[in-house]
């Protein structure tokens, strides 16, 4: 086994979420607290990758602090309604890494509650751990909090782990860890983010086979 741990990102690298998903939540919610303003799918990866989804929210939406909480909430409901599909090929990626004794955890900005459901619908071995938007600011992505804490639980050095990510908080989390980035191409053709990814991860793929094949072969 090249890696005995296998970091995964979730939305846009294991499951089709932001099209799917958090894309036509965000028109629902912008059709309600901000009636007039629309977006292309494109221009919201591009916010979502700069500047970030909150600070578009706050400076250029000008959202209040309770909007934000509001704008939360119906995210949330829209989301316990919706269940993203997973990328071709990830399950069988994910189940054989478990099956020949490697670890899988989760590092991600959706809840960690979602994760576990989308995992248990889609019919994916549990995640031995989850790292969601549920931890404190400063314990989530790209902090180091998150593979700090699956090196000591499982006694692995930075060598040992891989970190797969569509966007630049898994790096900059992987960067300052030493640990392996592949940046994850497959979600999306977006050429400002897919320039910046395949400058920066330390292995850039376009399809899911290539991940297989770099675990694996």
């Amino acid at each position: 086994m090249k890696y005995k741990c296998l970091v995964l990102d979730h939305d846009d690298t294991v499951v089709d979420s932001t099209a799917q998903i958090h894309y036509p939540a965000f028109l629902e919610i912008l059709e309600e607290m901000r009636p007039g303003v629309w977006m292309s799918l494109e221009d919201y990866f591009r916010f979502n990758f700069e500047p970030g989804f909150q600070e578009y929210c706050m400076e250029t939406l000008h959202m209040t602090e309770e909007e934000m909480k509001y704008e939360v909430e119906l995210w949330l409901k829209y989301v316990e309604n919706h269940i993203p599909t997973v990328y071709s090929g990830m399950k069988e990626i994910i189940m054989r890494h478990k099956a020949e004794g490697g670890i899988v955890c989760v590092v991600s900005h959706s809840y960690g509650f979602n994760i576990l459901r989308d995992y248990e619908v889609n019919g994916l071995p549990k995640p031995d751990m989850v790292f969601g938007w549920e931890y404190p600011a400063e314990q989530r992505k790209p902090h180091k909090y998150p593979l700090e804490q699956i090196m000591k639980e499982y006694d692995l050095e930075p060598k040992d782990l891989i970190m797969v990510d569509d966007l630049k908080p898994g790096f900059d989390m992987a960067k300052a860890c030493g640990v392996t980035f592949v940046g994850a191409g497959w979600c999306n053709e977006i050429p400002e983010i897919r320039d910046f990814m395949k400058q920066n991860s330390d292995i850039y793929l376009t399809k899911v086979s290539e991940l297989e094949k770099l675990l694996f072969e």
